[in-house]
């Protein structure tokens, strides 16, 4: 993904953010996972295996989007507090999303 997109991205989550349609951490991002509320998930590229496999195999059991394209670093300067993964719960963001990154 360019650059361009990236920031993109990073804006929107944190705009995401401060709308309160954003979930960080791992353990509430697997809760809003299960309950349904997560449509897309950022899971860092840099990631740790274990955190990068429990992430992915909850989201493909609840038929969840996982994004790997962006590092660890650029989740947590786009939310301003250090995150590995990120879970979007609102539909609207979304879908802007999902526009750029294609």
């Amino acid at each position: 993904m360019d650059s361009n997109k990236t920031q993109k991205i990073c804006n929107l989550l944190g705009l995401a953010q401060r709308a309160g349609r954003l979930v960080s951490g791992e353990d509430l991002v697997v809760e809003a996972i299960q309950k349904g509320q997560a449509k897309l998930v950022f899971l860092a590229s840099d990631a740790a295996s274990n955190l990068n496999k429990k992430i992915c195999d909850k989201s493909k059991t609840y038929q969840v989007e996982v994004v790997t394209a962006f590092s660890t670093l650029e989740l947590s300067t786009a939310v301003g507090k250090a995150r590995k993964v990120l879970a979007v719960t609102d539909a609207g963001f979304t879908k802007k999303m999902r526009s750029i990154m294609e």
